[in-house]
């Protein structure tokens, strides 16, 4: 066997059960080993689709009781399906393809997962070993394809490597920081014969990540609060990978800092909560990005000042200095130079700095934040997250989304797709608890809601899954509904339609001088005659090729469809009633709603604007 290892060193899982008795040999074919190895990690569902290579493999699977295989119509749906299973459920999600085709169909959601920091492991089956490098038929070098965009990648060429390259797969996906690993097997080394006993022993001499962060730093860090006049908790996705939220709640609490939870921490921190501030970055909050830069310091746990959030980056923060903990060490000082870097995992980082804060209060320091709290207050109440509803009469986009937070059972999970109704998503479902949204967030990938929730949803069968698609996002890969009513998860999709590549659009609309160029995915008329509850002549047209109504009967789902606001909440309810098999609806809604707040890309976030034309002046609110 030989290893392709990538130059980023990315991982979750934080527990591990204690290594079972190993079980006496016996004599397997290589695929049968593969089968019993998936079966000993733990995992209990596999997305993919066989093909001659990975085809051995299938014949072992078929009569496993402990492994569920969910046959997708398209490989990019396994992997973002395994996504979504891994963010619902907090286990390692597995996607499974054949060679060539098959595997490169994987590189979109294995980059996806790597961005975002989720435990996946694809499992590729690959030409036979002679024929390796010899451009056999369905050959492709997965793994060198793979290389900068996996946490590390494995070639097996030896049927004896096959237990050991997966449990070690398994230790590097959900270990430090999460991220995907592939595993790609010869398919002789699926054939031939090998000896199985479990648990093999592993051998990763350079894999050691460092999860308990250094006293003194952490001492450093608590001075640095207790003397702040401005500081802010500012949350990341690695504060939900390490299960640190109930951590988190406590130090916010006994410092009485305002928080900030970024795209991939919604949840992180209670929305409701009186020192929460929102979502900061491009699409932010006015008083979230506005706390980022007037703060004197920045208190930066599991995330990694990415541009979406620092907007131009020599002007972010200019007052502020910043404690970085992250289990990352590649992640502190990559972007934004950290005055206290902290290498370690969120939830052992949150508790020692309780410890250390209590301990700087029990001194009798203590920071004094009422005229920052003040200001918040004053920005939060004088630019509220908020929009306008269409003088037309037609469905408000924002407001679809917002009923459907609120119309929502307990514990809904909700994945979103890119553009504009993630965004929505973002700032008008209320997210209180820990683990209820999916989205892509570093990539951005358009296509990631449906197969999301499909993984979500078979993750977490007891639970109300929403997908919030757009119409451009749902063409790409609404086939796996066809997935969801063969294998019984019901999940239920909103198509956010209003005819156009929305975000794009809006862009458009802003610096291309309305110049719509290739962004309407109608056919320009004006309203489509004798259409469902009359609605032929408003300008909410929608998308009508297809029509999705048809094409979720067609696929085996219930249609519905929405177009007038006094439907809105009969119609939420009646898919919210359906459990039995997935729901789409479509809802008209008009073409030219905006996301705002908006800091636009390449630009400071002191040019935030909270709605269009609007910009707050914060020049001489406070000095520094």
């Amino acid at each position: 066997m030989t290893e392709q290892a990538t130059g980023s060193h990315h991982p979750q899982q934080r527990t591990r059960s204690a290594a079972p008795a190993a079980a006496p040999a016996e004599r397997v074919t290589g695929a049968q080993a593969l089968i019993r190895s998936l079966e000993a990690v733990g995992a209990d569902t596999v997305f993919g689709i066989p093909g001659g290579a990975i085809l051995p493999a299938y014949d072992p699977l078929m009569d496993s009781s402990r492994v569920r295989h969910v046959l997708v119509r398209h490989e990019q749906g396994a992997g973002h399906a395994a996504t979504g299973y891994a963010q619902a459920t907090g286990k390692v999600g597995v996607c499974m393809a054949t060679s060539g085709p098959g595997a490169t169909n994987l590189v979109t959601p294995i980059a996806d997962a790597h961005m975002d920091s989720v435990p996946i492991v694809a499992i590729t089956g690959q030409v036979a070993s002679k024929s390796i490098g010899t451009d056999a038929f369905q050959e492709a070098d997965i793994c060198g394809i793979t290389m900068p965009i996996t946490k590390h990648n494995f070639l097996v060429t030896e049927a004896a490597d096959i237990p050991r390259t997966i449990a070690e797969a398994f230790h590097i996906a959900s270990t430090g920081r999460p991220g995907p690993v592939l595993v790609d097997i010869a398919k002789d080394a699926l054939q031939n014969e090998t000896t199985f006993s479990w648990p093999p022993q592993q051998d990763l001499p350079g894999y050691r990540p460092v999860t308990k962060p250094h006293a003194k730093q952490i001492r450093e860090a608590a001075r640095l609060i207790n003397e702040a006049r401005r500081p802010v908790l500012y949350v990341g996705g690695g504060v939900l990978k390490a299960r640190a939220t109930a951590e988190l709640r406590i130090l916010a609490e006994l410092t009485g800092a305002p928080v900030t939870t970024t795209l991939m921490a919604l949840g992180a921190f209670p929305d409701s909560h009186p020192q929460h501030l929102g979502m900061p970055g491009m699409h932010g909050s006015v008083a979230a990005v506005t706390a980022l830069q007037r703060a004197d310091l920045i208190v930066a746990l599991g995330a990694r000042f990415d541009d979406r959030v620092t907007g131009k980056l020599d002007t972010f923060a200019p007052f502020a200095k910043v404690v970085h903990a992250d289990i990352d060490p590649a992640e502190i000082s990559k972007n934004r130079v950290a005055d206290v870097p902290i290498v370690g995992d969120a939830r052992e980082v949150l508790a020692d700095l309780i410890v250390a804060v209590q301990a700087e209060h029990e001194a009798g320091h203590k920071g004094d934040y009422s005229e920052w709290r003040e200001q918040l207050d004053s920005w939060r109440a004088t630019y509220p997250l908020g929009y306008d509803l269409p003088a037309d009469g037609s469905l408000s986009p924002q407001q679809v989304i917002e009923r459907i937070g609120e119309l929502a059972p307990d514990n809904t999970l909700y994945a979103a797709g890119v553009g504009q109704h993630q965004m929505w998503a973002a700032q008008f479902i209320k997210y209180e608890k820990p683990g209820t949204w999916f989205n892509s967030g570093g990539a951005g990938t358009m296509g990631y809601a449906v197969p999301a929730a499909m993984g979500a949803k078979a993750g977490c069968p007891d639970a109300t899954v929403w997908a919030i698609d757009g119409d451009g996002c749902f063409q790409m890969t609404n086939q796996e509904l066809v997935t969801c009513a063969l294998n019984n998860i019901p999940i239920k999709v909103a198509i956010i339609n209003n005819g156009a590549l929305g975000m794009v659009r809006q862009w458009q609309n802003l610096f291309y001088g309305e110049r719509f160029s290739n962004t309407v995915l109608h056919d320009g008329a004006e309203g489509v005659p004798g259409s469902a509850r009359g609605v032929g002549s408003v300008r909410n047209r929608g998308t009508r090729v297809p029509d999705f109504v048809k094409l979720a009967e067609a696929m085996g789902c219930v249609g519905l469809r929405c177009e007038s606001p006094a439907d809105l909440d009969k119609v939420i309810a009646e898919a919210n009633a359906i459990n039995d098999r997935p729901v789409v609806v479509d809802f008209i809604v008009h073409e030219d709603a905006m996301v705002w707040p908006m800091v636009a890309a390449g630009t400071s976030n002191d040019e935030i604007m909270a709605a269009r034309d609007v910009r707050p002046d914060f020049s001489d609110e406070l000095d520094d």
